[in-house]
């Protein structure tokens, strides 16, 4: 096993300027922090973790607090930090927020009584308070959402090409009156997955129809709904995009009750693959969120933030892939 010795060696430092780099101390000269993080990167030297909790009073655990534990999209998240967590020697407690600021506030609450070593959050909405964290010193990745008024670690897909790409697909399949039903406005994600969709749209030289744009609350119900709306109010439509997997649920479930067929009225897209959509009939066209990818990266990000807590904030931005099936099969001419 490495040693904080061996890393000194290999940096040509001392074991107390490494044991200072790793702890986040300023006062290290800058090339004597550089040499020695880049030995730790050589060696593939991680730091003891029992020592470093014992010094530092903290728990061996990360708090990952999740918008929706029903949201498939965060079983395979989860699973991401997890893996990731027991390779660095820390155990995950997994914490529902339920989309509600008041229990995400409890939670943060309990991770800062309870002293864990780090949260990966991914916020109620864009106004999440973070700041006890931040002010505590905990280490923080925020996951799928960001908060634009708090500088934290953020993992991240990029939403607004995603959406681009799932809406491009339908228009050059042909379809033209697209619906889209994205998330709440005060989330992130939903107004970014909105301005994609947007964007395609211009790119084909159409303009953005509001009576064709539907805000939901991201769950299957909330898509159900929009769906409904879209057909109880007569709006003309071709094809629809949904902004994550269960909406698109929502709204296969909506179209097959009321005798709509897929793709022969309505094309259909969802954001977010799921574990089944190649098991629906039609094959469910969607665009993959590589999640598990997602998890392991904040991970990755909360131990580096832990070993150095005074780095910069880093902001990772993963990439989508189009995944088309038979629900957006081209139209006929």
């Amino acid at each position: 096993m490495l040693k904080i010795q061996d890393v000194a060696r290999h940096a040509g430092v001392s074991a107390a300027t490494v044991s200072r780099v790793l702890n986040g101390r300023s006062t290290v000269n800058p090339e004597l922090a550089a040499r020695v993080h880049a030995a730790v990167r050589e060696l593939g030297y991680r730091p003891n973790g029992v020592a470093r909790n014992l010094r530092r009073r903290q728990t061996t655990l990360w708090a990952v607090l999740v918008s929706d534990v029903g949201n498939p999209f965060f079983t395979s998240l989860v699973r991401g930090v997890e893996d990731g967590g027991r390779q660095f020697g820390y155990s995950v407690v997994l914490c529902n927020t339920d989309e509600n600021r008041a229990r995400e506030a409890e939670y943060i609450a309990v991770a800062l009584a309870d002293n864990v070593a780090g949260v990966i959050i991914s916020p109620a909405d864009d106004s999440s308070d973070i700041s006890a964290l931040v002010a505590a010193g905990t280490a923080v990745v925020t996951i799928d959402r960001e908060l634009a008024q708090t500088e934290v670690d953020a993992v991240l897909v990029d939403n607004e090409k995603g959406a681009e790409m799932a809406t491009t697909h339908l228009l050059e399949s042909g379809y033209r009156r697209i619906a889209c039903i994205t998330g709440p406005r005060r989330m992130s994600t939903a107004m970014q997955r909105l301005r994609g969709y947007q964007r395609a749209l211009r790119a084909f030289g159409l303009s953005s129809d509001r009576t064709l744009i539907r805000h939901a609350d991201f769950r299957e119900e909330g898509g159900y709904s929009a769906l409904a709306g879209l057909l109880d109010d007569g709006v003309e439509m071709d094809a629809v995009f949904a902004a994550n997997n269960l909406m698109t649920v929502g709204a296969v479930e909506c179209l097959s009750e009321r005798g709509v067929s897929i793709p022969g009225r309505v094309g259909v897209i969802g954001f977010d693959d799921i574990p089944w959509a190649r098991l629906f009939r039609p094959g469910l066209s969607t665009v993959r969120q590589p999640t598990y990818e997602l998890g392991r990266a904040a991970a990755q990000l909360l131990m580096d933030r832990i070993d150095n807590p005074a780095r910069p904030a880093v902001r990772m931005v993963l990439q989508t892939e189009l995944h088309p099936r038979e629900s957006s099969s081209p139209r006929n001419p």
